[in-house]
């Protein structure tokens, strides 16, 4: 895996933060983000697609993106698109 560094949210701290990558080698966007609340992740397992199975799988989780960083996200969708 090659990670390709995007951006980091400029108002954080020294105490990690959402940050974009991309991974050169597959063209995924990589996002650390904050964990989403247990309301949130509730909601998500409730509401799917129609005819998809309830829930979040073990091996997924969710995460909440800050909306001020969707201009961040779309630089790494772009980057991604490069490939």
């Amino acid at each position: 895996m090659a990670l390709q560094f995007v951006g980091i949210d400029p108002n954080t701290g020294q105490n990690g933060s959402p940050t974009a990558w991309v991974d050169r080698d597959t063209g995924d966007v990589v996002l650390q983000s904050y964990r989403a609340d247990e309301s949130t992740l509730r909601e998500c397992a409730e509401k799917t697609a129609p005819g998809h199975a309830k829930g979040i799988p073990p091996h997924e989780t969710v995460i909440r993106f800050p909306a001020h960083l969707i201009p961040l996200l779309r630089e790494a969708c772009d980057a991604a698109d490069r490939l």
